[in-house]
C-alpha cells in the first residue's frame, strides 16, 4: 500500500521550510490527526475512488489529491465526524473536473483495434456478468441479510463492527450471514459461475 502524498508532502515542506529558515516554523502545521485518519481510512476511501475509475492507478491518484484538497481544508472542517463525506464529496468534485477537461481524439479507421487477449486473465464481459449476477443475488437477499453482507464482505467489517453499527449481537450476525450465503449458495444465477 502507497503512502499517502499529503503526509509525506507535509513532512517534506516542513523539512524545506527549516532548510531555506533554519529557525522560522514550518508555514503549515502537521496534523498528527489528520494522518491516523488516512492511516485508519485509506483502504475504504481507496475502495470508493476504485468504483470512480477504471485504472487503480487512476484511483490512488484520486485519492491522493482528494487528500491533499482535505489537508489544505483540515482547519475549517468543523465536524470531524463527517470526514469520509468529506473526502468522498472532494473524490466526486475531482473526478467530475477531470472527466470536463479530458480531450477525447478520434480517429477513423478501417477496422477497430482490438487487444490480444491474454492467456491466463479472464474475460472483463464475465467478470462484470459475475459482478451483476451476485449484486442481483444479492437484492433477492431480505433487508436485513443484504445490509449484513455487504457490510461484511463489501465494507470489511468485523462481525464485532457490523453488530455495533445495526445494533444487534454478534451471534445475530454470524447466523443472519450464515443463512444469507446458504441463499447465495442455492442462487440459480450464481450456479452458473461455478
Amino acid at each position: 500500500m502507497t503512502t499517502p502524498v499529503c503526509t509525506s508532502a507535509s513532512d517534506a515542506a516542513a523539512v524545506s521550510a527549516r532548510q531555506t529558515r533554519p529557525f522560522a516554523r514550518p508555514a503549515r502545521p502537521s496534523y498528527p490527526s489528520f494522518a491516523s485518519y488516512v492511516r485508519a481510512r485509506q483502504p475504504v476511501l481507496l475502495r470508493t475512488a476504485r468504483s470512480l475509475t477504471a485504472n487503480p492507478s487512476d484511483a490512488e491518484d484520486l485519492l491522493q489529491t482528494a487528500l491533499a484538497k482535505t489537508y489544505v481544508a483540515w482547519e475549517r472542517i468543523e465536524d470531524h465526524r463527517a470526514l469520509d463525506g468529506y473526502v468522498r464529496r472532494a473524490l466526486l468534485n475531482t473526478r467530475t473536473s477531470q472527466w470536463r477537461k479530458r480531450r477525447v481524439d478520434e480517429f477513423v479507421c478501417d477496422e477497430m483495434p482490438e487487444p490480444e487477449p491474454v492467456p491466463g486473465e479472464d474475460d472483463p464481459a464475465e467478470r462484470q456478468a459475475l459482478h451483476d449476477a451476485m449484486w442481483r443475488a444479492i437484492m433477492k437477499l431480505p433487508a436485513r441479510q443484504r445490509a449484513m453482507v455487504v457490510l461484511r464482505y463489501y465494507e470489511d467489517l468485523s462481525e464485532v463492527q457490523t453488530a455495533e453499527v445495526l445494533g444487534v449481537s454478534v451471534g445475530t450476525v454470524k447466523s443472519a450471514v450464515s443463512r444469507a450465503l446458504g441463499k447465495l449458495r442455492e442462487d440459480p444465477e450464481l450456479d452458473l459461475a461455478r
